[in-house]
């Protein structure tokens, strides 16, 4: 079954090290993609725009719907080492505070760099969401981290 990258996975293939399972990951999040625009089409009524809402399935499922449309839209995932350290700079989707929210951090291995590409690294990410009917607004935590704060736009009636 196809998971899409929250940044708390293993790495993504290298294309240069292993073209061939990076090119399988692209396809799997390529089609994986085409499918959750074929269920907004499918499922939204009102609108101009169906594929511009998200879907229900994608409401009930809010973190696995932002990390593919943010992996779909080519933003790279950070991930874990099998030590279950940062291994990979880049997003990191998890539940937010509140039910069908989500939170998007910009994350990296220690010395990195990730807190200084953070707010570029994280208005791509608002500018993708947003692209697809979601609602990405841009907060700043402890440490002065900043992260976003993701929710869907309301369905129309």
């Amino acid at each position: 079954m196809f998971e899409p990258a929250t940044g708390d996975g293993p790495p993504c293939p290298d294309p240069v090290a292993d073209p061939a399972a990076a090119e399988r990951r692209a396809t799997e999040v390529r089609v994986a993609y085409e499918g959750l625009l074929q269920i907004r089409r499918l499922t939204t009524t009102g609108g101009d725009d169906p594929v511009a809402v998200p879907a229900a399935w994608e409401r009930g499922q809010p973190v696995r719907a932002v990390a593919l449309a943010l992996e779909a839209a080519g933003v790279p995932p950070s991930a874990l080492g099998a030590d279950g350290a940062r291994a990979a700079t880049g997003y990191r989707v998890g539940p937010g505070e509140r039910p069908g929210q989500v939170r998007v951090e910009w994350l990296g291995p220690p010395g990195g760099g990730a807190a200084q590409d953070e707010e570029a690294a994280l208005s791509r990410c608002a500018r993708a969401l947003e692209r697809l009917g979601w609602e990405a607004l841009l907060y700043r935590g402890p440490r002065r981290r900043r992260y976003l704060e993701v929710e869907p736009i309301p369905a129309p009636s």
